[in-house]
């Protein structure tokens, strides 16, 4: 529906072209390709590394015994920063939200100049994957705040569990016990967390199939969706309201 002067609906917009999938799948490439390229590295669902630097310790591997377990304390200090600086920008009328789209993309840019062109890491305690191990890290950690500060009514775009599970409750209250007056909204629902789950899949996919084929070149791609999901933030920042 078009409004005055040939506007798009900002609701409209938002069912076309919203940040939400972009994240999701963002979320789930950078989670898979830190996780094949950085020896067993949860970039977004970093307390995970304790899963996996347990695991390696049982093996007698050494690599990531550092970067691993520094990843939450990274994480934790980024997600603070992050809510600190965009409260500080909100006060001084500053685009908080852009400026950490800016802050997340830069991130994953540096990350990008670091891997591409490697062939692979040996030793992910070494500065070089450190460096990068870190970039992923505070992006996915802006990400998660900015999820929570500005998007909290979208699905989290780098943990699908909880969506799954919410969307299989959705599925199976419109099957059976829905009441008439919920299900539009149940339907709503349900069909963005379909949305977002599919694109985390869809993330986690491209960037194994990415790995395989292009190495630590794959690592190109994640600030360029970053990028789309900025644009489609600002798109419908700057859709007119209904009504």
């Amino acid at each position: 529906m078009m409004v005055a002067g040939g506007g798009v609906r900002r609701d409209e917009l938002a069912m076309r072209f919203e940040p939400a999938p972009f994240l999701a799948f963002l979320g789930g490439y950078v989670d898979t390709l830190g996780f094949l390229a950085l020896h067993g590295l949860f970039a977004a669902h970093v307390t995970g590394n304790f899963v996996t630097i347990s695991a390696s310790l049982a093996r007698g591997a050494d690599s990531g015994i550092v970067t691993k377990p520094l990843a939450l304390p990274v994480f934790c200090l980024v997600v603070i920063a992050a809510r600190l600086a965009g409260r500080r920008m909100a006060e001084c009328g500053w685009p908080e939200l852009r400026i950490l789209f800016w802050a997340e993309i830069a991130l994953l840019a540096l990350g990008a100049a670091v891997a591409a062109g490697h062939g692979g890491f040996g030793n992910t305690d070494e500065p070089r994957p450190m460096l990068l191990s870190f970039c992923l890290v505070a992006a996915m950690a802006i990400q998660n705040a900015v999820h929570r500060t500005h998007m909290a009514s979208d699905a989290p775009s780098t943990l699908v569990t909880g969506s799954t599970t919410q969307m299989l409750i959705d599925f199976v209250d419109l099957l059976n016990g829905a009441v008439p007056e919920s299900r539009p909204a149940l339907r709503a629902r349900a069909a963005r967390l379909l949305r977002s789950v599919a694109a985390f899949a869809a993330g986690c996919g491209l960037a194994a199939w990415g790995f395989v084929s292009a190495g630590n070149d794959a690592f190109l791609v994640p600030p360029f969706v970053a990028l789309l999901a900025w644009i489609s933030s600002e798109a419908l920042h700057r859709a007119p309201r209904a009504g």
